[in-house]
Order: C-alpha cells, then structure tokens, then sequence
C-alpha cells in the first residue's frame, strides 16, 4: 500500500494524521503517512510520535490491509486494543457518502476484530460552519513574546513538600482530565516538569508536564499537556495564569510551537482562542 499525494493532499481539510493526532501543516507530508503504515504491524513508536514519551508500546496501529485509498476519498482504520477495544476509520474526502462508507468500514472492522467500540473520524476545514468535537489550536512561539507571569504557579516540585503532597487528591479529583495517569507518571519520574496552581497550601489547578521534542522535520515542539482546574477554584483566572507560564517555559525553552486539541466552546477552547491562537480545523468523532 502506499498513498498517492496528489490525491491524498486535497483531502486533508484538517492537518490529523491517524495514530499520530494533529501535525504542524508544515510537516503534512506522504511520508508521515507512509511512515504509519510501516510501524503498523510493529508496534513500534515512530520518532516523533507524541505518545512515545511514555514508553511501552504504541497502543494504536494502522489495519493496513483495510485501508481505502481512492482519488476522490480515503479511509484509514485503526485499532486499539486497550480497555474493550476500539476501531476508528478516519474518514478524507469530500463525497457527500463518505460518513457511510466509513460507518459501515468501522462497524465490520469491529465485528472482525472483536471490539466493542467503532468510531468514524472526520477532520473538518477551519471554515466549517457550527463546528462540533475537537478544535485543532496552532500557537506559534515566534510570533510575540511570552511573559513570565505574577501569581501562584509554579513547578511542582518548587513548593513546600507539605504542598506537593496535596498534588495526589488533586489528581484524583481531576482523573477525568488524565491528572491521575500524570501523577504516575510523575511518581516514576518519566516526565518533564509540571506546573501547579496553588491556593490556600494546596494544589488546585495544574498544566503539564513541559516537554519539547522535535517533530518529523526537526522543528521543536512544546508536547501537548495534561491541563485542568479544581471545579471550586475556577472563575479567578487560574487557568490563564497556568496557560501563560507554560506558553513562557515553552518559549524558554526554544520551542517553535505548540498544538492542541479543545473541545468546541469549553473553557479551554474559549482560553485559546481569547490567546490568539491559530485554529487550523476541526475533527469530529462518531459512535458507530
């Protein structure tokens, strides 16, 4: 299998690659593509791949065999087996039948493989009108400085230990944001720094961990972050004090830029955009 550009570039409305996520609109090349395929069967971590910073192996594959590859559409399924299972196909094309393709792909790729869940993914142009699902957010470190900020945020492991300790109800409080699966990883010291917000001796809010890598070209990239605030502490700018001072270690530490995903009108959709960053698209998911 390989993917013929001419006709696979058109199709990409949204810069998401499958297994991989959003990817600088600079590096959205047909080798990202190839390169999926390639480690498909391996489960190997491509280079640059986000997920590689937690070691194991790569949980998502590409079903190689089953991906469409036309000049008008392309889908491209893939298959976890975490948890109950799930099958995605990501869905590239214009034809007003493509979501039925790829609802019918998913739902026999599941069955074949015994999965529970079978979604379709639909990556959308920055144009769409009543946008839905998850925003895809470039913030560009050269474009303006980035202040370090008054307020109390700090790393983590800057506070006082009676301090640090609070960070572990704050994580399973916060649980449904990933803060939990962070603070392990935190325990075994695998991760970069986190930032913490701190009220009254106690962590409520935290954003991290701070990592820059370099993607497919080279060019270094400030990681996505797990980021939440304790529902009692918000309201009183937390969040945008712990956004800037990691938009400020970013900076400071010689990342080019960062991109994130936000769900449509949410807090931190609504931060981002308040920040002036760069939505370059959308990507809808449906439960077949």
């Amino acid at each position: 299998m390989y993917f013929r550009w001419d006709w696979l570039r058109p199709q990409l409305t949204a810069p998401i690659v499958p297994t991989l996520g959003p990817i600088h609109p600079d590096a959205l090349t047909v080798d990202i593509f190839e390169d999926i395929l390639r480690v498909a069967d391996t489960g190997d971590f491509l280079p640059y791949d986000k997920d590689r910073r937690w070691g194991g192996e790569k949980d998502e594959k590409v079903l190689r065999e089953d991906v469409v590859h036309q000049r008008e559409r392309t889908l491209i399924p893939t298959l976890i087996r975490r948890g109950r299972g799930t099958v995605k196909v990501f869905a590239y094309g214009l034809p007003d039948s493509l979501v039925d393709e790829a609802t019918e792909l998913a739902a026999k790729l599941a069955a074949r493989h015994d999965v529970v869940n079978a979604r379709v993914v639909r990556p959308l142009s920055p144009e769409t009108t009543h946008p839905r699902g998850t925003r895809i957010q470039w913030k560009d470190f050269a474009t303006s400085p980035c202040p370090a900020t008054d307020g109390p945020v700090r790393p983590v492991t800057d506070w006082p230990t009676t301090v640090q300790e609070t960070f572990a109800a704050f994580a399973e409080a916060m649980a449904g944001e990933g803060l939990a699966f962070l603070h392990t990883q935190m325990q075994a010291g695998q991760c970069g720094p986190v930032l913490a917000a701190v009220i009254a001796d106690r962590v409520v809010g935290a954003i991290g961990p701070m990592d820059v890598r370099p993607d497919s070209i080279g060019r270094p990239q400030l990681m996505p972050q797990y980021f939440a605030v304790l529902p009692h502490a918000r309201g009183h700018g937390l969040g945008k004090l712990l956004w800037r001072a990691a938009m400020h270690w970013g900076q400071s530490h010689d990342a080019a830029y960062q991109l994130l995903q936000t769900k449509v009108g949410g807090a931190s959709d609504k931060l981002c955009q308040s920040e002036g960053l760069i939505s370059l698209g959308f990507s809808h998911m449906t439960h077949v």
